[in-house]
């Protein structure tokens, strides 16, 4: 238990003007603690040893890991955003990875406090030294909770992110067959 969060905690209650020893808000810094140690759970991770043993089954075809759910916190207002990972990775001679790591990537990457564009950079980037891919671009879009919560009216509003890297890097030959893949047109492909 994180006495000094909870204490934090408190001491905001009371500064926004809230009771914090009201029946209904008592137990609120403890929740708040503990919800955003996990939160920030990935801060004490690395992803450099997730990928564990690769498979030999990689052909120098293109691979996508599409639609991974992820929950950050904006580091700017301690808000949330979330939405869906999309990924390409053009794999090595060194293999590929099971599916599942990309999604140990996405949480571990996601539970800290985080940006849009870092998180998308950092994917990236782990995938690209932890895989030795040969390319790899990523997307994700989200919706920012600090933007909705000012802006009710901007309730549909999506950012998009992308890094792409190596031989699927914007203009290279490979970079239009990866973006496609990760389009929802193809989804059926």
């Amino acid at each position: 238990m994180n006495e000094r969060a909870i204490k934090a905690v408190r001491e905001f209650l009371a500064a926004m003007g809230l009771d914090p020893d009201a029946a209904e808000l008592k137990r609120t810094p403890e929740r708040v603690a503990n919800l955003f140690a996990d939160l920030f759970s990935g801060l004490e991770q690395r992803t450099d040893d997730i990928w564990g043993e690769l498979l030999p089954e990689g052909d120098g075809s293109l691979v996508a890991v599409r639609r991974i759910p992820f929950c950050s916190i904006c580091e700017h207002h301690l808000m949330p955003f979330f939405g869906e990972i999309n990924l390409v990775y053009l794999p090595s001679s060194t293999g590929v990875a099971g599916f599942g790591k990309f999604l140990t990537l996405a949480k571990i990457l996601s539970r800290r406090p985080q940006l849009q564009e870092r998180l998308t950079a950092e994917i990236a980037a782990a995938i690209m030294a932890g895989l030795s891919a040969k390319g790899v671009l990523v997307k994700i879009e989200a919706q920012q909770f600090c933007l909705l919560a000012a802006q009710e009216w901007a309730k549909d509003t999506k950012t998009v992110t992308t890094v792409a890297q190596g031989e699927l890097k914007c203009g290279s030959p490979l970079y239009e067959a990866a973006l496609s893949m990760l389009e929802e047109k193809n989804a059926n492909v």
